[in-house]
């Protein structure tokens, strides 16, 4: 019997791409994950211009998979691999031999353990980045793998700005390159001779300008760090202070207020009311001074009083009311005291027992990002309580540590915002992973307190600025989008340094060595630099010679090779630096995508045996400035430069057969 159409064209496809990842000399990098990370990875990749015909990307995700944000599967030019497991088998299928780079992005860090482990069975030599929260755990993994390894934390990386906006002030870190701390500050907190230059002028009618031509007039600048605090750590202070000069009574009314239910509470204020009273009628009719009218009081009510028949009328009247008032009041402190017992416990364990708080931040989630602001925050001596659904979330025992009260329900609800002092605090911080439930929890807190500042996370960035311009809730934050051009550098092996988080935007700090015969070699310093996209702050000469910083550079000064460049650059500006640090690129024909498609499956064709072969496909994909992609500017395509119009997805069985789709 004859083989189906439709399953010899399968299998041409499946053998075509064996074939065409054999021979494109384009480089492959393969990233696993699910998450917003993954995709503003994947996508960066795809868009990147560099090199000419851009790079291939095989994404590896679960077979049926929740995404909160945007999709990596969706990506348009991206092969897919469906898999539950990232074992041998499933980076086999993936085509990981010989690939140029792999970014372990789920958020497991054992399970991203096991999967480095199976890739390296795979090829020693790809280099792989790990996505990882535990520290202790990143420093094992970068001397147990063979492979090279790059290990980091988005959490770690996204947590400043968290705290920044939190406090009302610029991102709070800083970096150090060659001999210079390096920082973020207003204008206004540095001194004029430490600028090193302009990051941003914000204008309501504008927005947003990012590396502006008019220096002088820029809001934020990145300044050389002269041990003069930053302004996060001035507000931090600021706060602190504000706290103390609380008044205790009302912190005293507030502890008893919430030591006992609201009914027995009345009863012992009217019986202690009656009490005094009646106190008050002893000192005036038998001519008492005060603190006899007060003792003849007490032991009246509490011990009772012997019977006189030859008092007043009035005097024995008293006398009963107030034994019977001292009867009620000995049973009510009883049930005071028990009630007041079982209520701590009950709010101890859900966290609900929270005295009244002025001037503090309320954390919602202490989940990876919420752990790091939370240490943060408390490193600057702010007053934190947080709120997380889970009895025991993953930051439960450094909060403990940190004597940080932890509420357990739901953000969303009012009495769970109330028990967290929402009303009374500095800033809101929602930190979990669910984008509906941030978005609840924050608008539920901003009906307790319309002027709250509130950080919110959201994994969607086109939702994050959308809400943040609807229900105007301050400050949006997405922590993939943050922590992107970390991750991909370090894919690229592109020395980015850092990333500079100013608004909704990134700006890595990176350093681009100048190749022999690339477009700058021999050319003026001035050329660097471009209005809006590229401003250099340090130049290395070659030979290790001192850096030159931004106070010494002369712009008429030639660039030779083997110099490294440091430039604070947006994503298409360091593109385009890079594009002209390269060395030349070497004649040979491009492979570009080309077949028919049949009954809906595009069938690739064969390369021609011209095309380099597997090794020399490996030294062009290593060679520098090969792929050097960024995150990408938001409103930007998301299709590949010279990659492949359409894809398949292959999904890889647990018996090891392949299915196409």
């Amino acid at each position: 019997m004859a083989e189906p159409w439709r399953d010899r064209a399968r299998r041409a496809v499946e053998w075509n791409w064996r074939l065409r990842s054999v021979g494109d000399p384009r480089p492959h990098y393969v990233i696993c994950g699910k998450d917003a990370l993954a995709y503003y990875v994947a996508r960066a990749m795809l868009e990147s211009e560099l090199p000419a015909g851009g790079a291939r990307v095989t994404v590896v995700v679960p077979e049926r998979y929740r995404s909160n944000g945007p999709d990596v599967a969706g990506l348009r030019g991206v092969r897919v691999v469906r898999s539950d497991r990232l074992d041998v088998a499933t980076f086999e299928a993936a085509g990981l031999a010989g690939a140029t780079g792999l970014a372990l992005l789920h958020q497991d860090d054992v399970g991203n353990l096991h999967a480095a482990l199976c890739a390296q069975a795979v090829d020693q030599r790809v280099r792989q980045v790990l996505r990882m929260f535990n520290g202790t755990l990143a420093d094992g993994v970068r001397k147990l793998l063979k492979a090279p390894v790059e290990v980091l934390s988005d959490a770690e990386m996204a947590a400043p700005a968290f705290v920044a906006a939190a406090l009302g002030e610029v991102d709070p870190s800083s970096f150090q390159h060659r001999d210079k701390t390096l920082r973020v500050a207003r204008r206004v907190d540095v001194r004029p001779q430490d600028v090193v230059c302009a990051l941003a002028h914000l204008t309501e009618a504008q927005g947003v300008e990012l590396l502006p031509a008019e220096q002088a007039g820029a809001d934020l600048v990145l300044a050389e760090a002269t041990g003069q605090p930053p302004g996060t750590e001035v507000a931090a202070r600021r706060l602190v202070r504000a706290r103390r000069r609380r008044r205790p009574v009302t912190v005293l009314l507030g502890a008893v207020r919430g030591f006992a239910t609201r009914k027995i509470g009345v009863a012992v204020m009217l019986v202690l009311a009656v009490i005094a009273v009646l106190g008050a009628l002893i000192s005036r009719t038998e001519s008492a001074s005060p603190l006899e009218a007060l003792y003849l009081t007490l032991v009246t009510t509490l011990s009772g009083a012997d019977p006189d028949t030859t008092k007043p009328a009035g005097a024995q009247i008293m006398q009963v009311v107030l034994n019977l008032a001292g009867l009620a009041l000995i049973p009510l402190i009883t049930a005071v005291v028990v009630d007041g017992i079982v209520n701590a416990r009950l709010a101890l364990h859900t966290g609900q027992l929270q005295p009244a708080r002025v001037g503090h931040v309320v954390l919602i989630g202490l989940g990876n990002v919420g752990t790091r602001v939370m240490a943060q925050l408390r490193e600057y001596d702010v007053e934190v309580v947080a709120i997380d659904k889970d009895p025991e979330p993953r930051g439960g025992a450094l909060a403990r540590q940190l004597e940080v009260p932890v509420i357990v329900g739901d953000a969303a609800l009012s009495e769970t915002l109330v028990a967290a002092s929402v009303a009374d605090c500095q800033a809101l911080v929602v930190a979990s992973t669910d984008d509906v439930a941030n978005l609840e929890a924050a608008l539920a807190a901003r009906d307790l307190n319309p002027d709250l500042r509130v950080v919110l996370r959201l994994f969607d960035g086109d939702l994050a600025e959308r809400v943040e311009e609807t229900f105007a809730l301050g400050v949006s934050r997405s922590v993939s989008y943050l922590a992107a051009p970390a991750f991909i550098g370090a894919l690229t092996e592109r020395a980015v340094i850092t990333t500079i988080p100013v608004d909704r935007h990134a700006l890595p700090v990176a350093e681009v060595p100048v190749a022999a015969g690339s477009e700058l070699d021999g050319r003026p310093l001035e050329v660097v630099n471009r209005d809006g996209q590229v401003r250099l702050i340090a130049r290395t000469p070659a030979g290790g010679a001192k850096t030159i910083w931004w106070k010494d550079l002369d712009p008429r000064q030639v660039i030779f090779p083997g110099d490294r460049l440091t430039v604070v650059a947006r994503r298409r500006g360091l593109d385009w630096l890079t594009r002209q640090c390269a060395p030349p690129a070497r004649p040979g024909p491009v492979p570009q995508p080309a077949g028919a498609v049949h009954s809906g499956v595009h069938i690739p064709t064969v390369v021609p045996s011209s095309v380099p072969g597997p090794t020399d496909s490996r030294v062009a994909a290593a060679a520098p400035g090969a792929a050097h992609p960024v995150p990408p500017t938001e409103g930007a395509s998301s299709t590949t430069t010279g990659g492949p119009p359409d894809e398949f997805e292959l999904t890889r069985r647990h018996d090891g057969t392949g299915k196409v789709s």
